[in-house]
């Protein structure tokens, strides 16, 4: 069917308000009420995270894991999304968000929303997984819980590892308030001088380089025979509480009270006016360390006169202040969920399968992993598909092929030890030309990204910082070989970052072709970041902030135009988050139309559900499970010629418009045949999948009573476990 080029505009009489004076001065103004609020929808995405917890049905200690997962989670909204809120605020900043909000009225419905979930959090752990925990042989204990035994070994502990490290620091006019860093906790003391009577304070960091659950030999189920397999588990905290006079020699020790800050991150540079990015960014994470603080969780027994001493010097304000009965900082309940000896209650271990396509070809054999993907592009399926044998093979097998002449690739996150990292410095130091642009930007990974640009630029490789203004979001790694006459180039093209340790935690999608238009384009895109060539075309990739929008736009609009000419069209898109205004009216007009949309959204989705005028069109699912959804595929019917793209692209305005991003068309039939399978595996779950409600909240998609034991993510390990077994047999 012939594509419809005259492309109308988005339906304004559904999602645009016109407003203006005189005849040739109109300005559109979006209406708040066709939009959730982000908060709202991050804390949505948090609920259903933390549904993981409350589930019965997943294993004891990865529901422990999700209670961790959900507080670091908060910890990163408070440092982001509350520290950019607050810092408006501050600069007496009005503006109203999308949905008419302003950033005072968001800060107050943040508060309300995180202490009820707070609250939930703490009484899942404390009223339910404890008491689990405890029949299963896993006890967090108290000091004073320890037999005489037990507490000789914890006294021993704490001389010799815990005592050297501590530092106490006073708190009086001649020493001014101690710096808290983020995320850390401490103890605040109130001493009494003997002598004098003097009331004092003093801060003592617990030390966040020694773990925070020391484990006890021993046991505490005294009174019964069934003393195999427990684990007692003293948190760092107490021990040191419990051994303060030790600190505080010759001192009364009136009380201590545990408390933790999280600091802002949101820090303000001008990117775009930056010299030197690499320095801008290590200034940049200094500051972070020092920024003002943005909440303050303490122990509920906290008495006023301390909260005061501690609101006053750290300037919060009473909505964020955390009162906890119990631990202070649950966030490291991830690594409580790892402890040894218990795998019976975690998830049954997975091992990725190679795929079919690169395992029958011999370990050593590179010129046969090659010759697979100049055979047929070839889509791998993480964590299902083995990132090791498949991605870092890819680049491993580059390093050491005496045909290949240069590898370049993105890197926005990777790990401290990347076997992936050491590949390109290998590479680099046979004589390879390695060019690896790597993005300082990239949240929380600044510090680890700059030390790899130094090993990297140590062993010779060309390394570019990204572009001034722009984060460079994609995921890409070009192999250049020389082939008999023939210079060849190999391309990967990823939804997910070439981190090791992710890559068998999140769910993600990576295609690798010998295409040449694919390769032309890719280096074509490296030429525009590594250089001055800012007028590159691209004849297949779709390129951000370049074209993307542009297309996606055409592509959603052929729909609604096919639709509105009596044709079936439908749009099928999964993706981490859908934030985009203008994207978000392109669906309300096609649906307006006919079209059938079904959006698989893992996190936040600004888009709602009911709009008057698009009928039932519109469907918003979002997956929840043991491995993070990560992946990014858009389905659009095309009148029968369908159309796929996959890439690193969610429907943000950063990513459109911010960010260095691609999406690349699938044209293999067979990986179309996988993706459409693989959307309609996630639209037909009846375990881990929620719809959203009109009022933001979620729901799940199948009532209790049809609910099924396994959801989408168990069914791709079947299928990936009966294809490798297949593939062996054959």
């Amino acid at each position: 069917m012939a594509e419809d080029t005259n492309l109308p505009e988005s339906s304004q009489s559904v999602v645009i308000k016109k407003n203006g004076k005189g005849k040739n001065k109109k300005r559109l103004k979006r209406d708040p009420d066709l939009f959730h609020n982000y908060e709202f929808s991050l804390l949505q995405f948090n609920k259903r995270v933390l549904n993981e917890a409350l589930d019965s049905r997943n294993p004891l200690l990865e529901r422990v894991r999700f209670i961790g997962i959900v507080s670091s989670n908060l910890d990163e909204f408070y440092q982001k999304r509350v520290g950019g809120l607050k810092r408006q605020v501050m600069a007496g900043v009005y503006k109203r968000s999308l949905d008419g909000k302003t950033p005072a009225s968001q800060l107050k419905m943040i508060s309300k929303q995180v202490k009820g979930l707070d609250k939930v959090i703490r009484k899942t752990f404390e009223k339910e997984l404890l008491p689990k925990l405890q029949d299963n042989g896993v006890f967090i204990v108290s000091f004073d819980d320890l037999d005489d035994g037990q507490k000789k070994y914890a006294d021993d502990f704490f001389y010799r590892q815990v005592y050297p490290v501590l530092t106490p620091l006073a708190i009086d006019e001649s020493h001014p308030f101690p710096f808290i860093s983020s995320k850390s906790r401490s103890l605040i003391v109130e001493l009494q001088n003997p002598a004098t009577n003097e009331q004092l304070f003093a801060r003592v960091k617990v030390p966040d380089n020694i773990s925070r659950w020391i484990r006890i030999p021993g046991n505490m189920r005294r009174e019964t025979e069934d003393r195999e397999g427990e684990a007692v588990l003293l948190p760092l905290e107490d021990l040191i509480r419990c051994r303060l006079q030790e600190v505080f020699t010759g001192a009364e020790i009136i009380s201590s009270h545990v408390i933790r800050v999280t600091r802002n991150s949101d820090i303000e540079k001008n990117k775009e006016d930056a010299e030197d990015l690499l320095e801008m960014i290590e200034e940049e994470l200094r500051e972070r360390r020092f920024a003002q603080p943005v909440r303050l969780e303490v122990e509920r027994k906290t008495p006023d006169h301390i909260k005061n001493l501690l609101t006053d010097n750290l300037n919060i304000s009473d909505d964020d202040i955390f009162e906890a009965d119990g631990l202070v900082g649950l966030s490291e309940f991830t690594e409580l969920a790892d402890i040894e000896g218990f795998d019976h209650l975690r998830y049954e271990p997975w091992t990725p399968v190679t795929h079919p396509a690169f395992s029958r070809e011999a370990e050593n054999d590179t010129s046969s992993f090659f010759d697979s993907i100049r055979e047929s592009d070839i889509l791998v399926h993480h964590p299902y598909h083995s990132f090791a044998t498949s991605v870092e093979r890819f680049v491993h097998e580059a390093a050491d092929d005496s045909e290949v002449l240069s590898i370049k690739q993105t890197l926005y996150r990777t790990s401290d030890d990347s076997p992936h990292m050491h590949a390109l410095i290998r590479a680099a130091e046979n004589g390879k030309q390695v060019a690896v642009l790597v993005e300082l930007k990239a949240s929380f990974d600044e510090q680890r990204n700059i030390e790899w640009v130094h090993k990297l630029e140590k062993a010779g490789a060309h390394v570019a910082y990204g572009l001034a203004g722009l984060k460079i979001h994609s995921k890409l790694t070009v192999i250049v070989r020389r082939e008999a006459d023939v210079i060849r180039r190999y391309v990967h093209v990823g939804t997910g970052n070439y981190h090791p340790k992710t890559a068998q935690l999140y769910e993600d999608l990576g295609l690798f072709t010998a295409d040449d238009q694919v390769g032309k384009d890719a280096t074509n895109l490296f030429n525009f970041l590594t250089g001055y060539s800012p007028g590159q075309t691209y004849s297949t990739m779709l390129v951000a902030p370049h074209y993307l929008r542009m297309e996606m736009t055409k592509r959603i609009r052929h729909e609604r135009n096919l639709a509105a000419k009596g044709f079936k069209a439908q749009i099928i898109a999964k993706m981490n988050s859908l934030e985009d205004p203008g994207i978000i009216e392109e669906l309300y007009a096609a649906a307006e139309n006919g079209v059938k949309i079904d959006l698989v959204v893992r996190g936040v989705c600004r888009l709602k559900t009911g709009i008057k005028g698009t009928g039932n069109n519109i469907r918003v699912h979002s997956v929840i499970g043991r491995f993070l959804e990560h992946s990014r595929v858009y389905y659009f019917s095309n009148g029968g010629d369908a159309l796929y793209y996959i890439g690193s692209a969610d429907w943000m305005k950063r990513n459109l418009d911010s960010r260095v991003e691609v999406l690349l068309p699938v044209t293999d039939g067979k990986i179309k045949n996988y993706l459409w399978r693989m959307l309609q595996t996630y639209l037909d779950d009846k375990r881990q999948r929620w719809l959203l409600k009109p009022n933001g909240e979620y729901k799940p998609a199948a009532p209790p009573e049809e609910q099924a034991d396994q959801g989408v993510q168990h069914t791709f390990m079947e299928n990936a476990r009966l294809q490798s077994a297949a593939h062996s047999q054959s």
